[in-house]
């Protein structure tokens, strides 16, 4: 049977969630909404409908979503060359898929967003499979996206870990059965991680890495 290691990518392994909350805070500026920064920080990782409702409210005018959406896809777009992987990101998945792991990607981006984002990696030859939040009827927290991930893997949850950075990722996580794995780099606090299901917490995929032996993926 195979065993799974699940990662989260924006956050996780690559350094991209303030650019995500600046963004988000210009589309939603340009739209006429005053949205301030630490409410879009803690809504980054949910699916763009969720995040619009998250901090528009469920009385806002839904027309406007799928506009708001698309404003931040194209100033997200305009950093596609040169979103930098955190620090040990591609050895780290490198080093899993060497030790019998079956490393796969559980993100809400795609096309090419998610090409930009494995382009920054660089790890290609260690990552098996990718599951989008295109192929799921609903993203995190939901457990489907972690479900989708150990299906293509061919793995059960009882010998999977997923890692990840936001609340978002711990109970999605953590609804799937899976031991969780939270990191620092995408800037929540330790405490809201464990409270939403971490096992354990490092401050990023090089502590990871270099704690590996110790961690819920040895």
């Amino acid at each position: 049977m195979e065993r799974a290691a699940v990662f989260d990518v924006d956050g996780t392994l690559v350094d991209t969630n303030h650019l995500h909350v600046t963004t988000w805070w210009e589309a939603f500026r340009q739209a006429g909404h005053q949205v301030p920064m630490h409410a879009v920080h803690r809504a980054v990782g949910l699916p763009s409908g969720d995040l619009v409702a998250r901090l528009l409210g469920e009385d806002r005018d839904t027309d406007q979503d799928a506009e708001l959406s698309a404003a931040h896809k194209a100033l997200y777009a305009q950093y596609f060359d040169r979103l930098p992987a955190l620090p040990g990101a591609g050895e780290l998945l490198r080093r899993l898929a060497g030790d019998g792991w079956t490393v796969v990607l559980a993100t809400s981006a795609g096309g090419p967003e998610l090409g930009a984002l494995r382009r920054a990696i660089d790890a290609d030859d260690a990552i098996a499979a990718t599951a989008s939040a295109d192929d799921v009827d609903a993203g995190k927290p939901a457990p489907e996206p972690v479900e989708h991930a150990l299906e293509l893997a061919g793995a059960t949850a009882e010998r999977s870990v997923f890692v990840g950075d936001t609340v978002w990722d711990m109970r999605a996580g953590d609804r799937a059965g899976v031991r969780c794995v939270g990191v620092l780099c995408g800037g929540l606090p330790r405490a809201d991680l464990e409270k939403a299901g971490a096992e354990a917490v490092y401050a990023d995929p090089a502590d990871l890495l270099a704690s590996l032996e110790r961690s819920p993926l040895a």
